[in-house]
């Protein structure tokens, strides 16, 4: 058998895990859409429409994120469903993003900053979308 003994040698391991900003968005963009009253992140299509045409939109847009090695910060951009209360939006939003980023990275959220950039009533929001759909050159119904 032999004894390891090691008296003054130290082992040192440096383990690392890292996430693409990318991934973070994708996390945050997922979360958000379970959010009722967010219709819409700047540039993707959200909460309201059929699956063919969320399929279309990139969920990633209208976030950024600065990641660190234990922290993210985000920042949304969004359109907000009229009649809903927007605190109330807000609050259920950081809830859903805090808990999917932890669970799923073990980062810690430490600040979600949502800029309001417009208000729709979701049958106007829907409306454009498929219109946006129909004109859309390339795209298949």
């Amino acid at each position: 058998m032999v004894e390891a003994t090691k008296t003054n040698e130290v082992e040192v391991r440096k383990n690392s895990l890292t996430f693409d900003d990318q991934v973070i968005k994708k996390i945050t963009g997922i979360a958000a859409n379970e959010v009722d009253g967010i219709l819409a992140l700047e540039g993707g299509f959200i909460s309201g429409l059929t699956d063919k045409f969320k399929a279309k939109g990139d969920i990633t847009k209208g976030i950024n994120v600065e990641v660190g090695e234990k922290q993210v910060a985000i920042d949304l951009v969004a359109t907000v469903e009229y009649g809903k209360s927007i605190p109330a939006i807000f609050e259920e939003t950081v809830v859903k993003i805090e808990a999917a980023i932890a669970k799923m990275t073990g980062l810690k959220v430490v600040e979600v900053n949502l800029n309001v950039s417009d208000v729709k009533t979701k049958r106007e929001f829907e409306s454009e979308m498929k219109a946006e759909v129909v004109e859309a050159p390339g795209r298949v119904n």
